[in-house]
């Protein structure tokens, strides 16, 4: 039987063809999405529910797409204490990392009495959209709901697929309900993020949606953009491991695996200068798949996007890294700190053998929302600052303009703009009066 998971040598074409797979989003079912979004802003309500039940969910009318007070409470009473102790450290944690990302608003006085300023305020209403149906993603709930809640956003809005009898998951629920949010809706897919972004009689419109989705979800959150702001087109989600002879190829294996199971177009990757750690890997991702219960999700994730490259060194491995600006890094190498300085792109990092992925897909406190498919050369993960607006001040005095004004006109009067000019010269002739009244009294 064929091996799970190819090795490949640095200069394989194939290592190229990894690192330039498919972004964000599925180009032909952008005219379907779009059909969508124009459905929902024309027909409001009533497209969310017909493709809700179109698209294998449940037929719903529009008074029961929001969740209601009572529902939440009798989800307390579906989850067990462990999971909400779970659920209430990771909370805590979560809270923490992003309390230290919060920006203050600032004010400065310039020369000749100018006052120059940043004002930062929060985010008035926005949509956070969690995976659901036959799933339950409570976690993604705290990482939307968490930096909105530190930023001070006034109202949080959920959007979450229902299961196929209308339900959402109460672990989902609680999540929300804990994390701070203000209004849950059942509804999934383009609809939702077309509600959340046009408005309907049963959703009123937000200023902003982030969160992960479906291709679908994510061509959407790409069309309604302008309309509203979003957080960023994430793909399938992907794990490099950079790993030395001295990393365990269980946990290497074990971490792929882990990656692997998400869905099939996830990408597990190793990086490392060991042909024997390559195959000891190799050898483990077998026979810990054949125990896992998602064997052909796994299998074709292996397949289709995982590979294990040997290079000829670590700064090899470290220079296609930054290349392949993968969504998570994990450094399994003898003196990680030493190699951070390394590091350019990536969504998140997690150095050593006891820091693996899922720590912080869950507990740890950073965010796992993340740049994906290459675009953490340019993404950051969502946070703090994603909730907020930055909005300038300028307050000149006389004099202030009088020292500058003559450069203002100058630079305007390059471009043409003597209106611009103008404007300034107008109050420049006005206090040069006052100026010399003030000076002869």
């Amino acid at each position: 039987m064929a091996p799970l998971i190819k090795i490949l040598q640095s200069g394989d074409p194939a290592v190229e063809r990894l690192m330039h797979r498919n972004g964000p989003g599925l180009a032909e079912a952008a005219a379907a999405v779009a059909e969508v979004l124009a459905a929902v802003r024309d027909r409001g309500d009533e497209a969310v529910c017909e493709y809700t039940a179109r698209f294998g969910g449940p037929c719903l009318l529009p008074h029961q797409l929001k969740v209601s007070a009572g529902e939440i409470e009798r989800a307390y009473g579906l989850v067990d204490d462990e999971f909400l102790q779970a659920l209430r450290l990771a909370l805590k944690n979560i809270t923490a990392f992003h309390q230290k990302q919060l920006g203050h608003s600032w004010i400065t006085a310039g020369e000749g009495g100018a006052i120059l300023g940043q004002l930062i305020r929060p985010l008035r209403r926005v949509g956070i959209y969690v995976p659901g149906g036959k799933a339950s993603y409570p976690s993604s709930v705290l990482m939307n709901a968490v930096p909105a809640k530190v930023a001070g956003v006034k109202e949080i809005v959920m959007a979450t697929p229902p299961a196929s009898d209308g339900t959402v998951s109460p672990y989902t629920l609680v999540a929300a309900a804990e994390a701070g949010v203000d209004e849950i809706y059942r509804m999934g897919g383009a609809q939702a993020i077309a509600a959340l972004a046009y408005g309907t009689a049963a959703v009123p419109r937000v200023d902003k949606i982030t969160g992960p989705g479906s291709s679908y979800v994510t061509l959407a959150k790409q069309q309604v953009f302008g309309l509203v702001d979003i957080d960023m087109l994430a793909g399938p989600s992907e794990v490099l491991i950079i790993a030395d002879n001295t990393a365990d190829p269980a946990f290497v294996a074990a971490d792929l695996l882990a990656q692997a199971e998400h869905d099939e177009m996830a990408s597990p990757v190793v990086l490392t200068p060991c042909p024997e750690l390559a195959q000891k890997v190799q050898t483990e991702v077998a026979g810990q798949a054949f125990l896992l219960p998602r064997k052909e999700i796994i299998a074709s994730s292996l397949e289709n996007y995982g590979a294990i490259i040997i290079t000829n060194n670590l700064e090899e491995a470290f220079d296609l890294a930054n290349r392949f600006a993968p969504e998570h890094l994990e450094l399994m190498v003898a003196e990680p700190f030493r190699w951070l300085s390394r590091v350019e792109n990536a969504g998140a990092v997690f150095l050593g053998a006891h820091s693996p992925e899922p720590v912080g897909d869950y507990l740890a406190g950073p965010n796992h929302i993340l740049p994906t498919g290459g675009t953490a050369r340019f993404f950051s993960p969502l946070g703090v600052e994603e909730f907020m607006k930055k909005i300038s001040l300028i307050a000149y005095t006389g004099e202030a303009l009088e020292q500058v004004g003559g450069a203002v006109m100058r630079l305007a009067g390059v471009e043409g703009l003597f209106a611009h000019a103008g404007a300034v010269q107008a109050r420049l002739k006005k206090y040069g009066r006052e100026k010399g009244k003030g000076e002869r009294s």
